[in-house]
């Protein structure tokens, strides 16, 4: 179990984050990373307008990000096309 304390002078609280059925695919290191990564992502794709407009007046936003294996491949991707662009005469 993770405990993330969240605290300031007008809230406190504490997030817990613990080994679940979604979550079995990580080590338990990362466990909260992979937690909270795709409860942000499940929540935003609702696309619920009340959600919406909770996570906007409490400031908070969340991007998904392109993980490291889809990241590396799409370089490659990339590297392999420009070669092949530049094997050709350009107009």
């Amino acid at each position: 179990m993770t405990r993330i304390q969240v605290t300031c002078p007008h809230q406190s609280g504490l997030i817990y984050v613990v080994p679940a059925e979604r979550s079995w695919v990580c080590s338990s290191g990362q466990v909260p990373s992979h937690a909270l990564a795709g409860f942000f992502g499940e929540l935003t794709q609702l696309k619920d307008p009340k959600v919406v407009e909770l996570m906007q007046s409490w400031g908070i936003y969340y991007r998904q990000l392109p993980l490291e294996s889809e990241q590396a491949e799409g370089e490659q991707m990339e590297s392999e096309q420009t070669e092949a662009e530049e094997g050709f005469p350009r107009p």
